[in-house]
């Protein structure tokens, strides 16, 4: 049994889904694991990660529209010492996942043919995220 660890740093511009699919495949390739598992974490409290389709962006309009409904800056949160758009951060990322895992068979992500990873991100201004990988396999 083989571990292999890697950290990616994503910059977001705000809110929004940015796809970290590219990345996370070229890295998995490149540790010549061929059956295994794929775990992301991402070390933040306000963004989040998410398995989505990524053929049509409108998915990813509806998305982005459907949490600011449900998680509004604009609500009243005791908790506003970040600013006005962290509360509702801190709850789309409770509603969502700070980690994933995927299976890895033959050397490949086994993500369906329309999936893709994404970081989430919930704050209005630009951040730099993490996202640790954790490959175990042989």
């Amino acid at each position: 049994m083989r571990q292999a660890q890697h950290q990616l740093s994503i910059a977001t511009s705000g809110k929004g889904l940015v796809e970290i699919t590219p990345q996370v495949k070229r890295w998995v390739e490149e540790q010549g694991i061929a059956t295994g598992l794929l775990t992301l974490y991402c070390r933040h409290t306000s963004a989040s990660l998410l398995i989505q389709e990524n053929a049509d962006p409108d998915v990813l309009t509806d998305l982005k529209s459907f949490f600011e409904d449900i998680a509004p800056e604009t609500r009243k949160y005791v908790h506003d010492t970040e600013g006005s758009d962290d509360m509702s951060a801190h709850i789309r990322t409770a509603l969502t996942h700070t980690s994933l895992a995927v299976p890895v068979v033959s050397g490949k992500l086994a993500l369906g043919t329309w999936q893709g990873i994404y970081l989430f991100e919930h704050r209005r201004a630009p951040h730099k995220r993490e996202v640790v990988l954790h490959l175990i396999g042989e």
